[in-house]
């Protein structure tokens, strides 16, 4: 008998000692030495202990009522203390001449109702301000300027309080004023260019002086022989 085994039963006793040839590099991992991803020491590392918290409300912010952490000037004099009492409350004096009641209506509200809003007239047309002077112009002027201040104030306050109601009837008031503004500016520009056409006229006149001193007459007609002998005999020359 040999006591050699044959070659086929020295194959099943290394597959059966032995693992596979692909598993090397994963049973290699286990004869290494395994360390931690830091290579600082233990002492350095962080730690959940609150060392430094000697105050249970440090770090609170100073909006949560904590206050300074140091003291200032201002510590010594007292903050003022608001009175919500409105009998205790010191009466302010208002001027009612002031110029800031001109946002409001003389009944000093901020709001009016719809009936009130939509209780107003017609728009000036331009037939009718061509027969105004030129203070009744301006004046007319600042009144719709003063008025659509009025509108934009209720218009800002009826945003505010979320009336939900009012729009229409601020929208339909400041449409009349802006109508009126647009037909002072139709009369003042008729008159602008009549007074431009009159001048031009005037520097080819010769009986007009455009360079006479105020208080002077600056025109002076001229007659010639026909007009003085269509005169009525008892007319006289100035």
């Amino acid at each position: 008998m040999s006591c050699l085994l044959p070659t086929s039963r020295l194959g099943q006793l290394a597959s059966k000692q032995y693992p596979p040839l692909f598993l090397a590099p994963a049973l290699f991992s286990f004869y290494q030495i395994s360390a931690s991803f830091s290579t600082s020491s233990s002492v350095s590392q962080r730690t959940t202990k609150k060392k430094h918290a000697r105050h249970p409300n440090r770090g609170v912010s100073a909006l949560r009522r904590t206050g300074l952490r140091h003291p200032v000037e201002m510590d010594k004099y007292p903050l003022p203390v608001p009175v919500l009492d409105p009998e205790k409350r010191s009466k302010v004096a208002v001027d009612e001449n002031h110029g800031l009641w001109g946002f409001f209506r003389p009944d000093k509200k901020a709001l009016n109702t719809p009936e009130e809003m939509a209780a107003f007239g017609r728009p000036w047309v331009v037939e009718e301000l061509r027969h105004k002077s030129w203070e009744d112009l301006h004046s007319l002027w600042w009144i719709c300027c003063k008025e659509r201040n009025l509108l934009a104030t209720q218009a800002y306050e009826r945003e505010r309080l979320k009336a939900g109601y009012g729009e229409a009837e601020i929208l339909d008031r400041n449409r009349a004023v802006r109508q009126t503004q647009k037909a002072i500016k139709h009369a003042l520009t008729e008159r602008y260019y009549a007074f431009e056409d009159a001048r031009r006229v005037a520097v080819v006149d010769p009986e007009v002086d455009l360079e006479a001193e105020p208080g002077t007459q600056a025109y002076t007609p001229i007659y010639s022989d026909v007009s003085l002998s269509m005169l009525p005999l008892d007319a006289s020359i100035d």
